[in-house]
């Protein structure tokens, strides 16, 4: 509570300097002037009186600041309670948490772990003769462990193949974009696309196709298919299209991408 909150409370006379200069006029004009020392006696009970009020604002701006301080201290405890409250449940989780470390280290499960990761790599010795498939074949042998060996070595042959049989063989393929060009525009680009398709070979698959405008009222054909590397190339196509020497002038690749 500020100085001013205090006096406002406070019931002061302000105006009594005033009443009593007044009263001692009132007096003088009744029994005539006073003496020095009625004044002096006038004068020191006025400092005491103004004394009394210094002491009385003090003791006011004293009493807030003490109320002030005090608010403050107790604020101070309540945050050290809390602390206090939040420093015990962090030692209780630590607790919790290094008695579950313990029990986890205990199990034998965790304990197993650490074994499988470290276990070590076996390493088969190899002795001299036990499993080398070219001494099995003893070459001053007799002629039955001849045979015993060339058996051997057939049957093993044979079951790779087999295994190698029933693998399916990755044919690599190919996309490839063909530009039919023909001599002009009075072609029919109708025979010309059947003529192109008329082109048949193992590992060879026509796709969708479109005439593209080249300039002066000339189309080429724009063909799509799909060949196998190991079978068709581009340079068989564009030697048995150009063949159609009637229809096509000119075969230009103008894609090629592998599938």
């Amino acid at each position: 509570m500020s100085g001013l909150q205090c006096l406002a409370t406070e019931n002061i006379w302000f105006d009594k300097q005033r009443y009593d200069e007044a009263e001692r006029r009132f007096y003088e004009g009744v029994n005539g002037p006073s003496s020095p020392q009625q004044q002096v006696k006038t004068a020191l009970q006025q400092a005491k009186g103004r004394q009394q009020k210094r002491q009385h604002r003090n003791s006011s701006s004293h009493g807030g600041g003490d109320q002030e301080l005090v608010s403050r201290m107790k604020s101070l405890e309540l945050e050290n309670q809390t602390l206090h409250k939040v420093v015990q449940e962090m030692r209780a989780a630590l607790q919790k948490l290094e008695s579950r470390v313990v029990m986890l280290e205990k199990s034998p499960a965790a304990a197993a772990v650490p074994c499988a990761k470290a276990a070590p790599v076996k390493q088969v010795k190899v002795e001299n003769g036990d499993d080398d498939d070219d001494d099995d074949i003893d070459l001053f042998g007799s002629d039955d462990d001849d045979e015993e060996a060339t058996r051997l070595k057939q049957e093993r042959l044979d079951a790779y193949a087999a295994k190698k049989a029933k693998k399916p063989a990755l044919i690599a393929k190919s996309s490839i974009i063909l530009d039919v060009k023909p001599w002009d525009d009075e072609t029919d680009m109708a025979q010309l696309e059947q003529c192109v398709r008329s082109v048949q070979m193992d590992g060879l698959l026509w796709g969708a196709s479109k005439l593209v405008p080249v300039g002066y009222g000339i189309k080429k054909l724009q063909i799509n298919c799909v060949v196998e590397d190991d079978k068709v190339g581009t340079d068989i196509l564009e030697e048995e299209i150009t063949k159609f020497e009637d229809f096509v002038q000119s075969v230009d690749v103008a894609a090629f991408n592998k599938i």
